[in-house]
């Protein structure tokens, strides 16, 4: 099923405050995205109902099954095109915003050739 780009960046999200803090609560997503906690309360009540986020008795954000899939998807590729925008000289902050915007569009089929292209960048580099 396909969400829209904004509930990609809120799973994104959760998926890296998640890693980085072993906990989140909406507030940390408000914060890490820059939104209203509104907007997110919002959103994250949305992602509930859809069946992608979890919330417990402590107001603790988990990722569902399916939105964990989304996410580690969308992460994969910011990383990835991220990493290739570097490699081509873009400065790091650029690479990352348009990595960002990238992520949400480029087809699976292209995606799946540039991180080939990174894999053996890496090994030519690394002999």
């Amino acid at each position: 099923m396909k969400i829209q780009e904004s509930a990609e960046n809120y799973l994104e999200a959760i998926l890296v405050l998640k890693q980085r803090n072993g906990q989140v609560r909406s507030i940390d997503v408000a914060h890490y995205t820059g939104f209203s906690k509104p907007s997110i309360s919002r959103a994250v009540g949305l992602l509930r109902d859809n069946g992608y986020v979890s919330i417990d008795q402590n107001g603790l954000l988990g990722l569902t099954e399916s939105g964990l899939h989304i996410a580690e998807t969308i992460y994969e590729r910011h990383t990835v095109l991220t990493e290739l925008l570097t490699l081509l000289g873009v400065s790091p902050e650029t690479a990352a915003e348009d990595a960002c915007r990238i992520e949400h569009v480029i087809s699976t089929e292209t995606f799946e050739k540039l991180k080939e292209h990174a894999r053996r960048h890496r090994s030519d580099a690394a002999q």
